[in-house]
């Protein structure tokens, strides 16, 4: 099993963590462009995200080439203010020129199973993310990828369906960890003082969602000093 490797990057503010991590990720993207023609990331939700969408907007980049994936999403109507689709709709897809059929929503409104069967299928044959982009909870979870619950299917797809989820709605879609895993870069952004028990744990080694992704090249982990303790 590979064991999980990561660098941290501590910031005095959120807004300092939010600068970088755009800097990063347009880097990211104009070097797999330039290498292999396109890039492949995968987008979270969450309101540090959010935040570097907006600036991700003003970005000097092919947008052409960009392929755009989701970690996870709730199974809610497509228009649902809750819907990371729709997050990320108004905050950078809706403001730059990546061709929609390279945007691949979850369509979680189908309900949990038959979301997870067809982002599976659009999922064959790609290959590994260029960028993957996470957060982290105060329990430790990311994406949909909650304690206590199964972080894999059996039959290794790539998407899975998720129920009984301890935060609303219930029904979820997520990218199993194996295939989070499966990236060039993975980047955790963790704020705020409340996930500092969760920093604790995921430090110590407990077996919590977080440590459950681990890229071959490591994680990077940008941290705000709030969070940070």
């Amino acid at each position: 099993m590979q064991v999980q490797s990561l660098r941290w990057r501590v910031f005095e503010t959120a807004s300092d963590l939010q600068s970088a991590a755009t800097v990063d990720i347009l880097r990211s993207a104009n070097d797999a462009i330039a290498t292999r023609g396109q890039f492949l990331i995968v987008l979270a939700g969450g309101t540090t995200p959010k935040e570097i969408y907006l600036r991700l907007c003003h970005g000097d980049t092919d947008w052409s080439k960009w392929h755009v994936y989701y970690g996870d999403e709730r199974c809610l109507p497509p228009d649902h203010a809750d819907r990371n689709s729709l997050m990320a709709e108004q905050s950078l897809l809706q403001h730059v020129g990546i061709p929609a059929s390279q945007i691949h929503p979850m369509l979680a409104e189908l309900g949990p199973d038959d979301a997870a069967q067809r982002y599976s299928d659009i999922l064959t044959g790609v290959d590994t993310f260029d960028c993957v982009l996470l957060g982290m909870g105060e329990d430790a979870h990311t994406a949909s990828l909650f304690p206590g619950q199964s972080w894999d299917s059996e039959s290794h797809a790539p998407a899975i369906a998720v129920r009984n989820s301890p935060k609303p709605p219930s029904d979820r879609v997520s990218l199993s960890a194996s295939r989070l895993s499966n990236a060039r870069q993975v980047i955790f952004f963790v704020t705020g003082a409340g996930k500092r028990d969760a920093v604790a744990a995921w430090r110590s080694g407990d077996e919590v969602p977080v440590a459950s992704i681990r890229p071959v090249a490591g994680a990077d982990v940008y941290i705000d000093a709030a969070a940070n303790g």
